[in-house]
């Protein structure tokens, strides 16, 4: 069998407020928020949808951001896999071995405390996000609402938490 045509087209975000966070990332990345629906019947106020299009040097990819009932913000980095019975995960030559450190509290939109325990939930993907200048990046993330995650693992990169706890990264190179 021939492969079929298959593109990536979009990335979808969960959270307890998915129009809140599309208007977070529209500022952040200086885009339009382009489509939102607000909940439907029997769901609370911050239910519903949202999507940041594609804009050429600003957004590669369309955002959808949807409501989840029961969102928990995700904890990185991930408890060290031993802790949680799990075997350890070979790194190759020249790599660091991540190991875990304690995770604050992550300051998100009604106190969500964030726990590193085995019960917690884990990142399952996070944004990657290209700047010219990490520091000025980073500066305008912390005015747009985001806050500076304690674990920094590279020079060239600075994890950040969004306003529902999603880490996404800034990144030079």
């Amino acid at each position: 069998m021939a492969r079929p045509r298959i593109e990536v087209t979009s990335v979808s975000i969960s959270t307890s407020a998915p129009r809140e966070l599309a208007d977070f990332y529209a500022r952040l990345l200086g885009v339009e928020v382009a489509d939102s629906e607000g909940p439907r019947a029997g769901e609370p106020p911050t239910a519903g949808w949202a999507q940041l299009r594609r804009v050429e040097g600003r957004l590669r990819m369309t955002l959808n951001f949807e409501w989840d009932e029961h969102y928990v913000p995700p904890v990185w980095p991930t408890p060290v896999p031993s802790q949680l019975g799990w075997p350890s995960v070979a790194t190759g030559p020249g790599s660091v071995p991540v190991t875990s450190v304690p995770v604050r509290s992550v300051p998100v939109r009604e106190a969500i405390v964030v726990s590193a325990g085995p019960d917690a939930q884990q990142v399952m993907s996070h944004l990657d996000l290209w700047v010219d200048d990490l520091e000025v990046s980073a500066a305008w993330a912390i005015e747009c609402g985001a806050t500076e995650h304690p674990h920094q693992p590279q020079e060239t990169v600075q994890v950040m938490i969004d306003p529902h706890g999603h880490p996404f990264c800034l990144f030079t190179s």
